[in-house]
This record gives structure tokens, sequence and C-alpha cells, in this order.
């Protein structure tokens, strides 16, 4: 299992593939199976992806204070440093959207491209979002995973986003399933209630090829963010997504195909300079 250290932690990632490097990050509570789960790099790009803190392999949990969207780009450009790769396309699924948009604001010299797939973060949080994962994370904190479980399937709110998405509903569920949760609670507290930027007017500085992808019927991922994010970085490209509860495998086709032409079609000429391997 590939790891690197960082703060005393040791960060779980995984590779496949090679060429120009590009880094697809996981949504909250996620893992590096995500990001695998729904794409596989074209001919001339290495994907690679990590255990943000709190998730996954990545352990132990660290400085509580330091699970924010911010230190998560700043732990994905540790992973850059160790791997020796100076430029890279960034991109992530929901939080790992807003850790990629975190990351190409503050470290625009290290990015060729950004992709941002179902955004669930503006400059500022979503209010609706923050009510169900401070809720989650009360219900853990109160009862344990098991019992939390149980009190949210007769919760309003699960009910709420049951009607209008089953698959997102089912992605709460397994929020409670993480055998870490109980630990890693925190993160549904902190990372809820951040953001990647302060005012969309910054986007307007991002000068890099740009995809960004949304769906409709997902209260979490609210298609008008992607729609939102489009407009204000000059120059992107947005695409629409099946949504998940419809047809999930014509939906994780449809971000393979979209991913992998923006990546051949706008970055397939360049490579990524890379320094050596740190050791």
């Amino acid at each position: 299992m590939p790891l690197f250290s960082r703060d005393g932690i040791e960060f779980h990632y995984r590779e496949v593939g090679e060429g120009a490097p590009f880094v697809f990050q996981h949504g909250l509570g996620g893992d590096t199976s995500q990001p695998l789960g729904i794409f596989q790099p074209p001919p001339g790009f290495r994907l690679l992806t990590m255990d943000c803190r709190g998730h996954g392999e990545t352990r132990p949990l660290g400085d509580v204070a330091k699970i924010s969207i911010a230190v998560f780009a700043d732990d994905v450009v540790a992973l850059l440093d160790h791997l020796g790769v100076r430029r890279a396309v960034v991109g992530g699924i929901s939080m790992g959207s807003a850790v990629a948009l975190s990351l190409a604001l503050r470290y625009p010299q290290r990015v060729l491209g950004l992709v941002l797939s179902r955004a669930a973060w503006l400059d500022g949080p979503l209010q609706s979002n923050v009510r169900i994962y401070t809720g989650l994370a009360r219900l853990i904190r109160q009862h344990g995973a098991r019992r939390a479980e149980e009190l949210f399937r007769e919760s309003d709110d699960y009910r709420s986003v049951r009607r209008v998405s089953p698959d997102t509903a089912d992605s709460l569920l397994r929020q409670f399933q993480n055998p870490r949760i109980e630990e890693t609670v925190v993160k549904m507290e902190r990372i809820a209630v951040d953001a990647p930027c302060r005012s969309l007017k910054e986007l307007e500085a991002i000068a890099v090829p740009t995809l960004v992808l949304a769906g409709r019927q997902d209260p979490i991922h609210p298609y008008t963010y992607g729609a939102i994010l489009a407009r204000a970085i000059p120059g992107a490209e947005f695409r629409e997504l099946t949504p998940k509860s419809i047809d999930k495998d014509r939906h994780a086709a449809e971000v393979q195909r979209f991913v992998a032409d923006f990546l051949l079609r706008r970055l397939g000429g360049k490579n990524a300079a890379t320094e050596p391997r740190a050791v």
C-alpha cells in the first residue's frame, strides 16, 4: 500500500497508468475507491488519487483543526511533491471538487487543468448540507453509529432526500457504515461548513482548461452549482450528467467519456514536467 508522511500522518494514495498526471479526489466520507470506480485514465495519462485526512486508509486523524478544504488541498500538493510532479491536472467529486478548486486558486503554478464534478460548495457552504451533515455528526456523537443510522432513517431529512434521489439517500446511510466514522466524525462537522473560496470573483483568475460536470435530481450536489461554476471560470466547459438515481451505469459511463475526452482534447499534447521522486 503506497504511503507518504506529512504532519505525523501516513497518507494512502494510488496511481494508475502512465503519462501526464491527473489527480482525481473523492467526496466527503469516501476514499480512493470512489474516483477509481468511476474513471480510468486514457492512454498518456496517469491517474493519482489519495485518501484525505480522516478518510480511508490515511491514519491517524491528526490535528482536528487541520480538517479543512484548504489543508486537504495542501496535502494533495504534498503528494505531488512526494512524487516529483511539478504540474498536474487536478479534479474531484463533490468535496474533491472543492479541494481541487482550492488548490487551483492557491497554487496556480501547479495546475495544468481543472475537473469539477458534482460540486456541493461555492464561495460558502450549502446550508441544507450543513444541516444534514452536522445533524448526522450529532446523532453519531450522541448514540454511536449503529443507533444513529436507525434514527436518521426515521428523520424528515432522510425521507426528503430519498424522495428526490434514492441514490443520494443511500450515500448518506453509507456514512454511518464507515468503520472509522466514530473516530473521524469531526470531518462532517468541519468540512460541511467550509468553502474553497470566499468570493466567486476569485474564479476569474483561473486560466487553465476547465471541465465542470453536474446532474439534476441531486439535493446534495445542485445542478445550479455546476452551472454557476462554469459561468464564473473563464472558458470552462460544462457537461450534464445523467442522475445516478436514474441510471448509475450511464452516469459512470458519462463521467468516463466526458473526462477522458476533455483530457485528450485539451491536454493530451501537454506533458507535465517532473522532478526526481522524493525520498
